[in-house]
């Protein structure tokens, strides 16, 4: 295997997920790649035997985390995992006891009013303009990345505004974040979501969101 995907390897603490973080490179994997090898050291099988399935089981459209069809938990059970890409940085994360999300997002200094609306909940929106010009470029990212995760987490479900909801805000929760203010939809389980922001280079956020 080349050297430049194996990566870093991070645990994240005690909600049994493993998360690879591969970035650079003159020639990066695939995230396709990436997520098969991490699941491989998880597994004991060839990570070229790692059978991933991206369509949607519902519509057949790819959104929403990706499907481990192969290999199976020891149980019986299929892996949770989702992979995402932001240049040339992959983060693919895996688990065998909650079902997970991925999202990775470039900071920008100004993403406009409109989609700031769009994204963020009025008090999101509110604490992040309290924050100095450069800080909020990556709360902001942080909290974007929180949300995608979270929505590939749930996978197929009706459309649901991002500004509706109200996360945790980043920097002030020590990387693990919450849903604050949730939405009927989610009924009781907003409370068993927690978001892990993980370290990546360059400018860009990312963070692993785990239901349960």
């Amino acid at each position: 295997m080349d050297e430049s995907t194996e990566g870093e390897l991070i645990e994240l603490g005690d909600a049994g997920v493993r998360v690879r973080v591969v970035a650079g490179g003159k020639r990066p994997p695939s995230p396709d790649a990436v997520l098969r090898e991490l699941i491989a050291r998880g597994t004991g099988v060839p990570a070229d035997d790692v059978e991933l399935v991206h369509d949607c089981a519902v519509c057949g459209a790819r959104h929403g985390r990706v499907s481990v069809a192969y290999p199976l938990t020891l149980s019986g059970a299929p892996w949770f995992a989702d992979v995402a890409v932001s240049g040339e940085t992959v983060v693919a994360a895996a688990g065998t006891r909650h079902p997970l999300g991925v999202a990775v997002e470039p900071v920008t200094l100004d993403a406009g009013a409109v989609i700031d609306e769009a994204a963020f909940h009025a008090g999101e929106r509110a604490a992040l303009d309290e924050l100095d010009p450069a800080r909020r470029a990556l709360v902001r990212a942080t909290l974007w990345a929180r949300k995608t995760a979270l929505l590939r987490a749930v996978g197929h479900t009706e459309f649901i505004e991002p500004a509706r909801l109200a996360l945790s805000m980043p920097g002030a929760d020590e990387g693990l974040g919450r849903i604050v203010r949730s939405i009927p939809e989610f009924g009781s389980v907003w409370r068993q979501v927690r978001f892990h922001d993980v370290p990546v280079p360059g400018n860009r956020a990312a963070s692993v969101a785990v239901i349960g």
